[in-house]
């Protein structure tokens, strides 16, 4: 039985400028995003783009990071 593993995911708007709709990204998984008209359709086409970054990841040997339950923002100076 393989263990499915839930990353957490950061859905942001998208301005006019680029297009529209929504961005959601895998902060654990380096350059694993997709997008979506509305939150849930970002939320539900990353996870293709999850199971896609996995395989690509152990076909180069890679390792695959394990999910968190805690991401680490970087905070914004003014």
């Amino acid at each position: 039985m393989t263990t499915k593993l839930i990353y957490p995911i950061l859905v942001s708007p998208l301005g006019p400028e680029e297009g529209g709709g929504f961005l959601a990204t895998v902060p654990h998984l380096p350059g694993c995003m997709s997008d979506g008209e509305t939150p849930r359709e970002a939320l539900s086409n990353v996870q293709d783009a999850i199971e896609s970054w996995i395989e690509a990841a152990k076909d180069m040997g890679r390792d695959i990071p394990q999910p968190s339950r805690r991401i680490t923002l970087g905070s914004i100076s003014s």
